[in-house]
């Protein structure tokens, strides 16, 4: 369900089209098929062919490979906030036996388990699934290649563990669930586990001559949890707004954004490239810019999902071939096209609709030592800390009830923010996880950690 494209302005749908086309046309791709989202609506789809007549459009299905991880991610968050399991339980807990069962699901989740990377035995992408009926057969006589939980080692056979880990739970098998909890509530028709018509042929483009050699479309039996669905730029757009806005029908707006919340160590190169993972979501900074999504492949298909949450913008990529184009390098420039072009314009502001003169006592400066510091109180019932410098640690703070806050972000995620008073009522200062942050810096009227030296502030003569 697309809207209609005059929706974005000319010059915009125009640099959309120039992006594919050239990533069609470099990238040496049968065909590129590509959608973006904004504000939860998808708003301009195009497509590039090297069959003239015969350009696909956003209800044609495309092999998404490991996008698949990412609804299977969902499948476990919903058993998470369903209380059928924590993220740390190790999956021996549920499902015994496995010979990597020491591994959490949170682990699992993030690539941090020490799994091997792939599968042994015959190239799994390219054979049935037939010949790995059984965990064992997908995980081998030797499962871990790293400690648990010491390194981000991005692991296939871990998220067919987290599908077994979802059957075991649900008592049916893995797309069952699937298509009940997650496809049919979000209206993802044309996602599947094997291809429906109208659907793309993969195809593997020689790398020094421009000739085609069709890819096998193999059923991938276990492993289709790491990698086994066809979407369409249509229904992968629809997925893409559900990863940024959250759907109570599925999985709730704070649940999606704790998927995209990095939870795995990266390597050296993956922190000077400013990529991690969180959840069964990869994240990027870019130009900027931080996105998150996912991207996939399998022989005769590549395709990748990413958005802007800050910018609320979205891009699908698809295409048929096994290697060419880079298309997260393509969804992140369709990003940023329409993220500069059209930015998004902000709500009105507003002020509160209550004030509370006991939390607006507190606004103001404030400081740590001597580092200066900014209190603000906002419409949304938040109050933020900052520094004035402009750099260093920053938090907004949640309200308790009870006269305390509780950090939201950064250094200061989780710890408690307290006001204390004196016995007239004023505030003396504010407690931070113990950090102590006074009117003025190092005041001698608060109980300042190692106290003020009494012959106070001072220069050199």
């Amino acid at each position: 369900m697309t809207t209609p494209q005059e929706e974005l302005l000319p010059g915009t749908r125009r640099a959309l089209l120039h992006r594919i086309a050239v990533a069609q046309s470099e990238g040496r791709a049968p065909s590129l098929v590509a959608a973006v989202v904004r504000d939860g609506q998808a708003v301009w789809h195009g497509a590039r062919s090297c069959v003239d007549g015969e350009v696909p459009n956003e209800n044609v299905q495309y092999r998404i490979g490991s996008i698949t991880k990412t609804f299977t991610a969902v499948l476990v968050l919903r058993l998470r906030d369903e209380g059928l399991l924590d993220l740390g339980d190790p999956l021996e807990k549920h499902l015994p036996g496995t010979g990597a069962g020491e591994a959490t699901v949170a682990e699992l989740l993030a690539h941090t388990g020490g799994l091997a990377a792939e599968s042994p035995g015959p190239w799994w992408e390219r054979t049935p699934g037939s010949l790995r009926p059984g965990l064992s057969d997908v995980l081998g006589e030797q499962p871990l290649l790293h400690p648990v939980g010491r390194r981000h080692h991005y692991s296939n056979p871990g998220y067919t563990l987290l599908g077994a880990l979802v059957e075991k739970l649900r008592g049916e098998p893995w797309e069952d669930v699937l298509r009940r909890e997650v496809l049919e509530p979000l209206g993802l028709s044309r996602t599947s586990g094997g291809p429906r018509a109208p659907h793309a042929g993969g195809w593997a483009v020689h790398p020094w001559a421009d000739a085609m050699l069709p890819e096998p479309a193999e059923d991938l039996g276990r492993m289709a949890p790491a990698g086994q669905l066809w979407s369409t730029t249509a229904d992968l757009a629809r997925f893409a707004a559900f990863l940024i806005q959250g759907d109570d029908r599925v999985l709730s707006a704070e649940s999606v954004r704790e998927m995209r919340t990095p939870a795995a160590p990266g390597e050296a190169a993956d922190v000077a490239d400013g990529a991690a993972y969180g959840l069964g979501m990869q994240i990027q900074h870019r130009d900027g810019r931080l996105l998150a999504g996912h991207s996939g492949s399998l022989p005769g298909f590549l395709a990748s999902l990413f958005f802007s949450e800050s910018d609320d913008v979205a891009a699908v990529v698809l295409a048929n071939c096994t290697s060419g184009p880079l298309l997260s390098l393509v969804a992140a420039d369709l990003v940023r096209i329409v993220a500069e072009a059209e930015p998004r314009i902000p709500e009105p502001w507003r002020p509160m609709a209550e004030v509370d003169p006991g939390v607006l006592e507190l606004a103001g400066q404030w400081y740590w030592g001597t580092h200066a510091f900014a209190l603000r109180v906002t419409a949304d019932g938040l109050v933020s800390l900052e520094p004035l410098s402009g750099k260093g640690r920053r938090s907004r703070f949640r309200a308790n009830g009870d006269g305390t806050w509780t950090g939201l972000e950064g250094y200061y995620a989780g710890e408690p923010l307290r006001a204390v008073r004196r016995s007239d009522g004023s505030v003396s200062h504010l407690d931070l996880g113990s950090f102590v942050f006074t009117r003025q810096p190092y005041d001698e009227g608060a109980p300042v950690p190692g106290g003020v030296d009494p012959e106070g502030w001072r220069g050199i003569g």
